[in-house]
C-alpha cells in the first residue's frame, strides 16, 4: 500500500539533498563529487489500533462439538468451523449468578449454522459450560425428537420469574419456498436454570409454501404461567404476517400458532419481538416492509398491543420511519451483514418503552447511526428519534438495548472509529452507551479494536457481508450491565469468532449520578435538517433488498425465492 505524506515532508527532503550537493566547496578547481542517489523511501505501515484498557472479558464459547458431515447433506457454501455468532443472554431472577445464553455454532456462508449451542454460567459469567441443542442433526436432532434439520439460526432465550428458562430457534432444511423445503420454530424448556433442557416442542412447521423467520421468545415477567413466541412468516402467495403462539401452563403445552397482524399483499413484517409492561400489557414491536406498485420498498417501525395476554391485539401504532442504508467497510466498500431491519425494544421499571435501531437520518443518508425513540404512555405516542452514537462521522451498527432496574438505559453497538487506512483490515470497537433520560449519553468501551474482516461471510448472488449476528446480548444484575457479544480472534482463521461476556464492573453509577462528558453525542443537531430525497429513498430501498436477499435469496418485494435460505 502507498501512503501519502504532507507536502512539507517532501520539501524538507528535497532541501537536504541540495545542501549535500553544495558541500564540496566553491572552487572550480575542486574535484567533482557525483551526487549520491538516496535510497527509496519505504512508507511506514499503517498504525495499529490503539491499545484500550477494558473490563475483563470471559470466554463463553468453545471449540465446535460437531463432527464433520453431521448435517447429513451436501451443501454449497463455506463452512466456518468453530465460528460462533449471534448470541442472546438471559439472567435468572431467582439466582443472578446464573446466566444462560444461546448462539449459532459453525456458521455457513450460505446461511444459518450447523446448530445451536446453549451456554451456562453459575458464577456471574466468569466460567461457562456449553451444551449442543438437538434442534439440528449436528446437535443430536432426529425424526423422533423433532430436530431432524440441517441448519438453525435466530436463537433466543428468556427466564420466567420462577427461574424456569425457555429458548427457541429457527430450524430449516432445503431451499427456501422450494419443493421439499422445510422451516420450523422449535422451543425447549429448562427447569433447572439451563443445566438440562427438555424435549423439543415444534411451534410451527411449514413445507415449501411458507418460510418462518426471526423468532423471539419471552417468559412473562409478571406471570410465570405465560410464555410468548413471535416471528414473521413469508409465503409463496406474497404475504408476510406476524405470527404468535403462547403457553399458558409454563411451557407444558402451546397453542396453535396464528397471525396477529397482516400487512397485506406484497408487504411483510420482520424482527417481531414482544415485551411486557409492568401492568401485564403485551407490546409486539416489528419492522414493516411495504412494496409500492412501482416496486420501491419503504420500511417503518410499528407495534401492536394486547391487554389479555395475547388473545386479542390492537390496531398498529407507528413508532418511526426507518432510513437505514446499511453498513460498509469505509475503505473497500465491502458490505457488513448488520442489523439494518432489526430494531430492539426494552421496558423500563416505570413502564417506559425504549426502541433502538440503525438509521441514516442523522447524516442525511450518508451512513447509519444508532437511533432511539421512547414512549412513556405504554406505546401510544413516541418521541422524535435522537442519536446515541457519539462519533457521527463513522458508521455505527447492530444496537441492542436493555434497561436496568434503576432506570438506566444501556445500548451496545459496534463502530469503526478505531479503523486504520489499511484496506486489508477492518478494526471495529464495541461500545456501551448509558443514559438516564435517553438524551445525554456516556460511553465506555467493551471490546478493544478487533479485525471484523476475519468474521464469517454471508453470501448470496451479488451480495455478501461480514457477519457477527443480527443481534447481540445485553442484560443486567443490579447496577451491573452484562454485555454478551461476538468478536473475531486476531489472525486465527481456524477459529474466527468467539462469544464473550464482559460484565462492566467499572461502570456501576446510578441513574441519578449521570452527567454528560465530551463524547456525549449531540442528539438533536441532525434531526431537523434531514431531507427525504428520492436519492435517499432509493438507497433505503436498495439496502432493504440487499438485506432481504441475504435472508431469502431472490427476494424482491416479497416475491417467491428458489434459493437456499440466508439466515
Amino acid at each position: 500500500m502507498t501512503k501519502s505524506f504532507p507536502a512539507s515532508a517532501g520539501i524538507a527532503l528535497f532541501g537536504a539533498v541540495l545542501a549535500l550537493a553544495g558541500c564540496g566547496g566553491g572552487s572550480s578547481n575542486s574535484p567533482t563529487t557525483p551526487l549520491v542517489t538516496p535510497p527509496p523511501i519505504t512508507p511506514p505501515p499503517p498504525p495499529a489500533p490503539p491499545v484500550v484498557v477494558v473490563d475483563p472479558q470471559y470466554l463463553a464459547s468453545a471449540l465446535s462439538p460437531f463432527a464433520a458431515g453431521c448435517d447429513g447433506v451436501a451443501a454449497a457454501g463455506v463452512l466456518y468451523v468453530n465460528a460462533e455468532v449471534e448470541p442472546y443472554l438471559a439472567i435468572n431472577p431467582q439466582n443472578t449468578h446464573n446466566l444462560a445464553a444461546v448462539w449459532q455454532q459453525d456458521r455457513w456462508s450460505s446461511g444459518g449454522a450447523r446448530g445451536i449451542v446453549s451456554g451456562l454460567s453459575l458464577d456471574g459469567g466468569v466460567t461457562w459450560n456449553q451444551h449442543a441443542m438437538p434442534f439440528t442433526r449436528c446437535g443430536g436432532g432426529t425424526i423422533a425428537n423433532g430436530g431432524d434439520y440441517a441448519r438453525a439460526s435466530n436463537a433466543w432465550m428468556s427466564f420466567a420469574p420462577d427461574g424456569a428458562a425457555y429458548q427457541l430457534a429457527l430450524a430449516f432444511d432445503g431451499q427456501a419456498l422450494a419443493a421439499g423445503s422445510v422451516s420450523a420454530v422449535l422451543a425447549s424448556r429448562s427447569g433447572d436454570g439451563g443445566k438440562t433442557w427438555g424435549a423439543n416442542v415444534t411451534l410451527i412447521r411449514d413445507v415449501a409454501t411458507a418460510f418462518n423467520d426471526k423468532p423471539a421468545i419471552l417468559a412473562d415477567p409478571t406471570n410465570a404461567k405465560f410464555v410468548y413466541a413471535v416471528w414473521d412468516r413469508l409465503t409463496t402467495s406474497n404475504f408476510g404476517p406476524s405470527y404468535f403462539t403462547r403457553s399458558s401452563d409454563s411451557g407444558a403445552s402451546w397453542e396453535t400458532a396464528r397471525p396477529i397482524y397482516d400487512p397485506g399483499l406484497n408487504n411483510q413484517t420482520i424482527a417481531n419481538v414482544v415485551v411486557v409492561l409492568p401492568n401485564g400489557t403485551l407490546v409486539n414491536l416489528y419492522t414493516e416492509i411495504d412494496t409500492a406498485t412501482n416496486g420501491i420498498t419503504t420500511t417503518f417501525l410499528a407495534l401492536i398491543r394486547s391487554t389479555d395476554n395475547g388473545v386479542t391485539w390492537s390496531t398498529p401504532i407507528k413508532v418511526a420511519d426507518m432510513f437505514s442504508v446499511g453498513t460498509r467497510d469505509p475503505d473497500t466498500g465491502t458490505a457488513i451483514r448488520d442489523s439494518s431491519l432489526v430494531a430492539e425494544i426494552a421496558v423500563g421499571p416505570g413502564g417506559s418503552l425504549n426502541v433502538v435501531w440503525q438509521d441514516s437520518r442523522f447524516s442525511n443518508g450518508a451512513r447509519d447511526g444508532i437511533a432511539i425513540s421512547r414512549s412513556i404512555d405504554g406505546g401510544f405516542t413516541w418521541s422524535a428519534p435522537t442519536r446515541i452514537n457519539s462519533v457521527a462521522t463513522t458508521p455505527a451498527f447492530s444496537p441492542f438495548v436493555h434497561v436496568r432496574g434503576d432506570g438506566m438505559i444501556g445500548v451496545t453497538y459496534y463502530d469503526f472509529r478505531s479503523n486504520t487506512t489499511d484496506r486489508a483490515t477492518l478494526f471495529t470497537d464495541y461500545w456501551l452507551a448509558r443514559s438516564s433520560d435517553g438524551m445525554t449519553w456516556q460511553e465506555n468501551q467493551i471490546a478493544s479494536p478487533f479485525d471484523l474482516a476475519l468474521a464469517p461471510v454471508t453470501t448470496s448472488p451479488g451480495t455478501g457481508g461480514f457477519f457477527l449476528g443480527d443481534y447481540q446480548g445485553l442484560a443486567s444484575v443490579g447496577t451491573l450491565f452484562v454485555p454478551l457479544f461476538a468478536q473475531t480472534n486476531s489472525g486465527n482463521t481456524n477459529n474466527r469468532t468467539d462469544i464473550f461476556a464482559a460484565p462492566t464492573i467499572s461502570v456501576t453509577s446510578g441513574a441519578a449520578a449521570m452527567t454528560s462528558r465530551s463524547e456525549v453525542s449531540n442528539t438533536t443537531s441532525s434531526v431537523t435538517s434531514m431531507q427525504i430525497t428520492p436519492e435517499l429513498q432509493q438507497r433505503v430501498h436498495e439496502n432493504t433488498l440487499r438485506v432481504m436477499q441475504h435472508r431469502v435469496p431472490g427476494w424482491h418485494g416479497n416475491a417467491q425465492s428458489q434459493s437456499a435460505p440466508q439466515q
